[in-house]
């Protein structure tokens, strides 16, 4: 069975596992290649969370240098800009860390010998987000201050994190929730987005091809 939708525009998810900003530069030109004829309108960049994992624990080999990160950020955020100028791009700072349940799941994962302590500190997370939030206000970027968002909710930990790290279905709410507001604030409201192509309603069904762009249908 096949079904059609309208369409108003194309959501490309480009989200690697276990990687940090130092492993996306190497993909950078592959996924956003320069002179490309159909450059996206917007883009969010989400990193930090792995970036920020701590020096001498189990996740040490995703560690990136806070100074690093941060000129990484600032990399890709400029290549960005520089295949499209009028390009939208959001910055989005990593999450909080609820330390507790992370030692929880990675004692589970790995056994109480190798994690004595969690890969990952809030503090280590604020200070991260915080870079990320100074790469925003350099470049003239709109961001997404989650570090924070996320910690004025009374319950955060469980609320909107499943094991002190990756995101709850309210988790994942937030932040479409935030991404939406700050691309409206940028002028892509979906309300307001023409359709790819027309409604059924709108085609003479006498006359269809009149309904269509001459390239469609030649």
């Amino acid at each position: 069975m096949i079904f059609f939708f309208f369409f108003q525009a194309d959501v490309l998810v480009r989200g690697y596992s276990g990687y940090n900003t130092r492993w996306a530069l190497f993909l950078l030109h592959h996924l956003f290649p320069i002179g490309s004829s159909r450059p996206p309108v917007a883009a969010t960049i989400f990193f930090g969370a792995n970036d920020a994992a701590l020096m001498g624990r189990v996740h040490e080999y995703m560690h990136v240098p806070i100074d690093e990160y941060k000129n990484n950020l600032r990399k890709i955020a400029l290549h960005l800009k520089e295949i499209s100028p009028s390009m939208l791009v959001v910055l989005i700072t990593p999450t909080p860390i609820y330390e507790e349940a992370r030692l929880e799941f990675l004692r589970t994962y790995y056994g109480e010998n190798v994690a004595k302590l969690p890969e990952r500190s809030n503090e280590s997370a604020g200070a991260y987000a915080k870079q990320c939030l100074d790469v925003a206000k350099e470049l003239c970027l709109p961001s997404i201050d989650l570090w924070s968002k996320m910690q004025e909710m009374i319950g955060w930990q469980k609320k909107f994190l499943i094991d002190g790290l990756h995101l709850t279905a309210e988790g994942s709410a937030l932040v479409y929730e935030e991404v939406v507001r700050v691309l409206g604030e940028g002028g892509l409201v979906a309300s307001e987005m023409p359709f790819d192509f027309p409604q059924y309603s709108e085609i003479d069904w006498k006359n269809p091809e009149k309904a269509f762009p001459q390239q469609s249908w030649n």
